[in-house]
């Protein structure tokens, strides 16, 4: 089963609060702590602990880009 999180708890994971970089996607909390292109919780112009689904339009990749990353939850 996987662990669900509040919006608010995902917000913590933003590489700044706590030592995690989370960031959710179409309900999926993907893990991205490892991602060189995510140091300090922050992608382009992009934030950790938020949910990407609406700006991954703008994005110059397709939702594959978190295939590579581990699940850690689902957003509630």
């Amino acid at each position: 089963m996987v662990k669900e999180y509040t919006q608010a708890q995902l917000a913590l994971r933003n590489g700044q609060d706590r030592p995690e970089i989370w960031c959710a996607y179409q309900g999926m909390i993907y893990d991205v702590s490892n991602s060189r292109l995510w140091r300090n919780g922050k992608h382009y112009e992009h934030w950790a602990g938020q949910d990407l689904t609406e700006e991954l339009r703008d994005a110059p990749h397709t939702e594959k880009v978190f295939d590579k990353f581990q699940v850690v939850g689902k957003l509630i």
